[in-house]
């Protein structure tokens, strides 16, 4: 039986949606995948254009409110910013709790004017979170 993976950020708009397709396109028949935000800013479309340059497809993504898994089990949540670390609620049941941080990548691209260094801001931190999902169980402890 797969476990149910959720990974949670503030907006559910870049890294948890990065997450989420990283590990469906790698580990998908391991696990089923989800993110969420304790608010939702919408998918942000640079997230899906630098997930695209790597071959993976999350246009198709929405983004979701934590309220919305309320009473789904889950195995596991992997918190991928600090505030959602914080703001993380107790979940019941044998749900493990696990905060991994990325860096924010609009908040990185926010100062700089070149369409291609910003871009790269959302690469890095794709290319962070696709080595942490290669390398998942381990990094997470399953």
């Amino acid at each position: 039986m797969k476990k149910n993976i959720l990974f949670l950020c503030t907006g559910n708009s870049c890294r948890s949606q990065i997450a989420e397709g990283w590990l469906r396109h790698v580990k998908g028949d391991k696990y089923r995948v989800f993110s969420a935000g304790i608010e939702t800013h919408g998918l942000n479309p640079n997230a899906v254009k630098v997930m695209a340059e790597a071959g993976v497809d999350i246009s198709g993504h929405q983004s979701q409110l934590l309220d919305e898994f309320a009473g789904q089990p889950l195995d596991l949540v992997v918190t991928v910013c600090g505030h959602a670390a914080e703001s993380c609620p107790l979940f019941p049941g044998q749900t493990r709790v696990v905060h991994v941080g990325f860096d924010d990548p609009p908040k990185l691209a926010a100062e700089l004017s070149d369409p291609d260094a910003r871009l790269d801001c959302y690469r890095r931190v794709r290319d962070d979170i696709g080595r942490f999902v290669n390398d998942f169980e381990q990094r997470v402890g399953l």
